[in-house]
């Protein structure tokens, strides 16, 4: 019955009116279409168990890598959709980024990857005097994003979200006196088994 009016409805509208004539079925009805789903699935269940016997160890362990990319990937999606629902500042722009906005309509190349790298190849040429006007934007930029992390942040707070803070998310940056002992003892330490090897 809606195969007809597919052409005319959109996606959103098909599904509602879809889900409006399941909720009108008696149970009775209902029941054939559960038993349906659940002897499919049943089969399913055994045609993929089948397919994981046949499979060797590296099979495996490539499939359960394939898994965990997926559902990271799925993960990260979730997690950035979440920050620009929550109205996240965006990052600063960097010189080079400003300069790619402003010159990307006007560059030569046809596809993107081409343009880009020909902006990237006109941006190495620039001097120093010429690439400065970009760079001020850039640490203008930074000041942006600095004044409305803080903003964005306290508001994260009010809302009982400090997960999303910086502060709590990043490590402690160590003392620089003390970054300097330990990267000290690390090279002694490192000249000291290159001797001993030399010695023996």
């Amino acid at each position: 019955a809606f195969k007809f009016q597919r052409a005319e409805m959109s996606n959103v509208e098909l599904v509602k009116k879809i889900a409006g004539a399941w909720k009108e079925l008696p149970a009775s009805q209902k029941q054939v279409y559960e038993e349906a789903r659940k002897t499919d699935w049943q089969r399913y269940s055994q045609q993929l168990a089948t397919y994981k016997a046949q499979l060797t160890p590296a099979q495996t362990a490539a499939l359960k890598e394939e898994r965990r990319k997926r559902l990271a990937k799925r993960r990260s999606f979730r997690a950035k959709r979440e920050m620009t629902v929550l109205g996240k500042p965006k990052r600063p722009r960097s010189g080079f980024n400003i300069f790619v906005s402003e010159n990307f309509q006007e560059s030569e190349g046809i596809s993107p990857a081409a343009k880009l790298k020909q902006l990237f190849d006109a941006w190495q040429k620039l001097s120093s005097s010429q690439k400065q006007p970009y760079l001020q934007l850039a640490e203008d930029d930074k000041v942006r994003y600095e004044n409305e992390m803080k903003s964005w942040e306290a508001k994260m707070v009010e809302l009982g979200r400090e997960d999303l803070i910086r502060s709590r998310r990043q490590k402690p940056k160590t003392n620089s006196a003390e970054t300097e002992t330990a990267k000290a003892s690390s090279h002694e330490s490192k000249a000291k088994s290159k001797l001993k090897k030399s010695e023996e």
